[in-house]
């Protein structure tokens, strides 16, 4: 990857970002949300927050981080963090896990019946991953499906849309047969729509959070499993241990902890042992 020269700054007619302002970002975004941007993001920093200024009235991204750092109130906080999150998401992202889980789901309800299973999908983005966890485990366990998941993101602006439950007719990774079953096709102005029906929303407790919080308690009474995928990427090493601790301390023991393709936690073995492809077990 290209990455831009330190001192180099990023010039178009409105605004120009020195690496001085970009440095502050940085410095701002790992300490409000744990994210941990390489000199290679500048760019894209630069094109987000353009759009902040212009939204805001500053003059410049000096002026900008100024006033967040002087007092910026918490929505004008959250505006920053949702500039700079990333947000790549599909129904049934990284398949192998979803057949994994209809196992685990019945597993599950066989050794502990009469409790709700509870799930913590902590990267919801526009919800497609928790609505796929909430089709899997109606398929899994029919109707009377005694699971709740809490869908999480720091994001609120993709998190608004993740409870509206509307998707592109043709969004990626829903066969036929679960488009017919789990969704209602939009008509008239809403041709060319889905919406998720009522009884896989249901289970669904939407939320805002941040993994860097000290607020873990909030979450309330332990997780059986926890998707947490592709998340950690955006972290550094000693932030991904902080956090993996805290996910450690809201599971049962036991508990399943899956993550993205490309993270691996070998690293952390007197928290979670390997169990599977890209799924750990609490420890």
């Amino acid at each position: 990857m290209t990455e831009f020269a330190a001192a180099t700054p990023v010039v178009e007619s409105e605004f120009t970002m020195s690496s001085a302002d970009f440095e502050r970002v940085r410095r701002l975004i790992h300490e409000r949300a744990g994210i941990s941007l390489h000199a290679g993001k500048q760019a894209m920093v630069y094109s987000r927050l353009t759009r902040r200024l212009r939204e805001s009235g500053h003059r410049g991204f000096a002026e900008y981080l100024h006033a967040l750092e002087r007092g910026g109130s918490e929505r004008e906080w959250q505006e920053f963090v949702n500039c700079l999150t990333t947000n790549l998401t599909a129904f049934f992202r990284e398949e192998h896990h979803f057949h994994a889980l209809v196992d685990d789901l019945r597993a599950r309800a066989v050794q502990q019946p009469g409790r709700a299973l509870r799930l913590w999908c902590n990267a919801a983005s526009t919800g497609e991953e928790p609505y796929s966890l909430a089709m899997t485990a109606l398929e899994a366990l029919g109707a009377a499906a005694a699971v709740r998941i809490v869908a999480s993101d720091i994001d609120t602006r993709v998190l608004a849309s993740a409870q509206r439950g509307i998707y592109p007719a043709d969004a990626r990774g829903l066969t036929a047969e679960r488009l017919k079953r789990h969704f209602m096709r939009g008509t008239g102005a809403n041709e060319g729509t889905i919406r998720v029906r009522p009884e896989i929303a249901r289970p669904i407790e939407f939320r805002t959070f941040n993994l860097t919080s000290p607020n873990w308690a909030s979450l309330g009474e332990p997780f059986d499993i926890v998707f947490c995928r592709n998340v950690m990427i955006y972290f550094d090493h000693a932030t991904q241990r902080r956090v993996l601790e805290h996910i450690h301390g809201v599971m049962r023991a036991g508990g399943l902890l899956y993550v993205g393709h490309s993270e691996n936690f070998t690293d952390a073995r007197q928290l979670f042992r390997l169990r599977g492809k890209t799924i750990y077990e609490r420890l």
